[in-house]
């Protein structure tokens, strides 16, 4: 071997041993033991004050969306209805936006962070996704809740006089944003995943062994599960059986998967594109540009009700409820309906990516629900194979982080048959979506906030917090 070449990774290496030196001398440490035990005590109160915030948003919503519509003589709520909620909500962020520390959170379009949030800029974020969730915005509450999460872990820090440090701050916020995430998800699982991801752990160079390695898993999944029906014989593996019949993959589900995930890929990419450039709009007159953009999105729902007959909440909402229905009678949706909602909910989803507050994952989980149960009658697909991968390449396309987007959609499947779609759509998409151009960036709007670090260092050998 040339000095030249790397050396290949196994326990040969030099450099493991070491490594594995200082990961025991970092847990031994009692600054990082008192870490680990300050983060366990403080998710508690997180968790709980994240808890009665998602009470709180769903309240509202349901008061604006259900009882009151119900009051007034109304069934369901008529075309107009988020005309004036969201011409309410325009100004009343725009004014958060401008007025209160941290701009009332980042804006949806630059996608998932975890730095940035501070104690004093957390009013500002709670009181624009409560201005924008319930009345109307198609976005969801992941994003305020990450925030929510990591600025209450430094105000905790603050409280207990816990000395301040770089990677303590770090270790800290995203502990506090997991802790909060993982109320929306209902599992610790993709929470972690997720904050590893959006934290970047491992830069660039993890997405670039992390593909390769999903992608040989996903076809090796496939070749193993078709050769044991082609061939008649069969290999023991690890798992469990649960009892429930699922359908069974074949080679039509694998192409029409592919092939979904780049459409998605392209698609997905002009809303966020579209997002970003409706918040350089904003940015030059933010309370008369978001109140325009608000009102605009508001038209979108108004006009898919008028031509669906179907409720506005389908389109200004974040998705979550409308696409449990979707999936529990997805024949229940007529063909003119799920473009309509597809195509309102796109417009939607781009002015709100730009102008409100909230998060991206739900409404992209919609979208790729919708797309996978439009296209589920093309030869060789099927419903559950289509809303898996519609679903797994749409929310990789939104995040761009494909280990979180594959086990958000299986934990929300609840069922690992579709594995090995899910894997291939999220790297399909994810690979499609990075080899596009990015587009503009996202301006900054409001009173500035700390900057978030884009790689959070990492914890020092002593584990102080």
């Amino acid at each position: 071997m040339k000095a030249s070449e790397p050396r290949p990774a196994g326990p040969a290496t030099g450099t493991q041993p070491e490594e594995a030196d200082r990961l025991r001398e970092l847990l031994r440490s009692p600054g990082y033991l008192k870490a680990l035990v300050f983060c366990a005590l403080m998710g508690v109160p997180i968790s709980l004050i994240a808890f009665w915030f998602l009470v709180a948003l769903h309240e509202l919503e349901h008061l604006v969306w259900g009882a009151l519509p119900q009051a007034l003589g109304w069934d369901v709520p008529p075309w107009w209805w988020p005309l004036p909620l969201l011409l309410v909500a325009g100004p009343a962020v725009a004014f958060v936006v401008t007025r209160l520390p941290g701009g009332g959170g980042h804006v949806p379009a630059s996608g998932l962070h975890t730095g940035g949030v501070t104690p004093v800029t957390l009013p500002g974020v709670i009181l624009a996704a409560m201005l924008s969730l319930p009345l109307g915005a198609t976005l969801g509450p992941e994003a305020p809740l990450i925030a929510l999460g990591g600025g209450l872990a430094l105000l905790f820090r603050d409280l207990a006089r816990v000395p301040v440090t770089a990677p303590g701050t770090a270790l800290l916020g995203a502990a506090g944003a997991a802790a909060a995430v993982a109320v929306i998800f209902g599992n610790p699982l993709i929470a972690a995943v997720m904050l590893i991801e959006v934290a970047g752990v491992g830069g660039p160079q993890l997405f670039a062994v992390m593909l390769p390695a999903l992608l040989s898993t996903g076809v090796g999944s496939l070749v193993f599960t078709g050769f044991g029906r082609w061939t008649g014989f069969t290999a023991t593996s690890l798992s469990v059986h649960v009892g429930v019949a699922a359908p069974r993959l074949d080679t039509g589900d694998v192409v029409w998967s592919v092939l979904i995930a780049v459409v998605i890929g392209f698609a997905i990419h002009a809303i966020l594109r579209g997002g970003r450039l409706t918040a350089r709009f904003v940015a030059k007159r933010p309370v008369v540009h978001t109140s325009v953009c608000a009102l605009a999105a508001g038209v979108c729902a108004a006009v898919y009700a008028l031509t669906t007959g179907r409720s506005p909440a389908d389109v200004a909402s974040s998705g979550q409820a409308t696409l449990s229905r979707l999936a529990a009678d997805p024949h229940a949706w007529g063909v003119g309906a799920l473009i309509a909602v597809l195509l309102c909910t796109s417009v939607a989803y781009a002015l709100c990516l730009g102008s409100l507050r909230g998060g991206p994952v739900f409404p992209s989980l919609f979208l790729g629900g919708v797309v996978g149960v439009l296209l589920a009658p093309l030869p060789g697909l099927g419903v559950v194979p289509g809303l898996a991968a519609g679903m797994a390449a749409a929310t990789t396309s939104a995040l761009r982080l494909p280990v979180s987007s594959i086990v958000l959609v299986v934990l929300v499947l609840g069922s690992v048959s579709m594995v090995p779609v899910v894997i291939l759509a999220a790297v399909v998409a994810f690979v499609t979506t990075q080899l596009l151009p990015s587009g503009p960036a996202v301006p900054p709007v409001g009173k500035p906030a700390q900057p978030p670090a884009a790689h959070p260092p990492a914890p020092d050998a002593t584990g102080s917090v």
